[in-house]
């Protein structure tokens, strides 16, 4: 293998490794906005949770209520 295309081939290589290196941080980037995102869901679906507790706390029973005396 000639000088030449050692160098040809090792800068491919490192051209390579720079897209592989840029590559990495897209999906890094991705990854961590995807993950902020789930955190935020969780918690509003953890507080929409709670409210439906609430109301179901506060509910009436399955009981059948009589009329209104005016009825």
């Amino acid at each position: 293998m000639t000088d030449a295309e050692t160098r040809a081939r090792i800068e491919a290589l490192e051209r390579r490794i720079a897209y592989q290196d840029r590559t990495i941080e897209d999906l890094n980037t991705s990854v961590t906005e995807q993950w902020k995102r789930i955190d935020e869901m969780s918690r509003q679906v953890d507080r929409m949770a709670d409210r439906l507790r609430r109301i179901e706390d506060t509910a009436p029973s399955g009981e059948v209520e009589p009329p209104p005396p005016h009825y």
